[in-house]
């Protein structure tokens, strides 16, 4: 399962997901970027009202699905780029084509992805570093995705149901590893619609990593299925990460879990560096 991702179109934020394993994406935010207007939703009822062979077709393309919201999930209309294509024929836009060319490029790096999945790899790679980590932490955060991406495929073939399941078993190994959940650690970080662990340090790292790789160690040695038993699981492999942490924070004699960001605090440090 992957998360919400953002794009940009002309400093456009464009939502896009996972699905079938093609690219969605979110038709209100689409409509947006080609319009500019600051009622998506009054516009597309408009522009179906003027265009009836639009309305035809709509249940063939715009499909709700779990987006990732202020708010939390949330279901939303999205549609693939043949879908995409069919909505902008209807909106009278200069930007129309250049959105086309925007979208076949975005399309056509996610087949690239499929046939070669170390070109996702080293876009991500390359995307942390513009943003400016170091190697170093970036080479944690993607081995932490993969450990991520291997257990979320456990659950899946054991019986978990997608996005609400996952939250819960996250939050039993967060509260195992931490004594918090995840949305509780974002608000200790002070962090609203960011990634957590990309604002989390290399400790911080490691052991979210240690508790979601001994959770899936444990699902397969003791070949567990439903929700009640992956819980337990969860619990287990997140204890294994706390105890872990616990044992480190008494030899250094301060917490692991920190209201620090990473890039802020990693930036302030060289900053400290510099003027020694």
């Amino acid at each position: 399962m992957e998360a919400t991702k953002i794009v940009l179109f002309k400093n456009k934020r464009v939502r896009k997901t996972l699905h079938n394993n093609e690219w969605w994406f979110v038709i209100a935010d689409v409509v947006e970027a080609l319009t500019d207007s600051n009622n998506p939703s009054g516009y597309l009822k408009d522009m179906r009202r003027r265009d009836p062979e639009l309305v035809k077709g709509w249940g063939e393309f715009a499909t709700p699905l779990s987006i990732k919201t202020v708010g939390g999930l949330q279901n939303i209309l999205c549609a693939d780029t043949e879908g995409i294509f069919r909505i902008i024929q209807s909106i009278p836009s200069p930007k129309a084509e250049p959105f086309k060319r925007w979208l076949a490029k975005v399309g056509y790096e996610r087949i690239q992805e499929i046939e070669n999945p170390e070109l996702a790899t080293k876009r991500t790679r390359m995307l942390y570093k513009l943003k400016g980590y170091p190697n170093d932490w970036i080479e944690k955060r993607l081995r932490g995705i993969t450990i991520r991406e291997e257990l979320t495929d456990e659950w899946n073939k054991r019986g978990a149901q997608e996005q609400r399941d996952y939250e819960i078993l996250t939050a039993e190994i967060s509260k195992a590893i931490f004594g918090i959940t995840p949305s509780e650690y974002k608000e200790l970080k002070g962090l609203k619609r960011q990634n957590l662990r990309d604002h989390m340090d290399d400790f911080e790292l490691i052991f979210t990593m240690l508790g979601e790789r001994a959770t899936t160690e444990i699902h397969r040695t003791e070949d567990s299925k439903g929700l009640h038993k992956l819980s337990e699981d969860a619990k287990a492999g997140g204890n294994i990460a706390g105890g872990a942490r616990k044992e480190l924070e008494k030899k250094l004699g301060k917490s692991i879990v920190s209201k620090k960001t990473f890039l802020k605090g990693h930036k302030n440090m060289k900053i400290q560096l510099k003027r020694k």
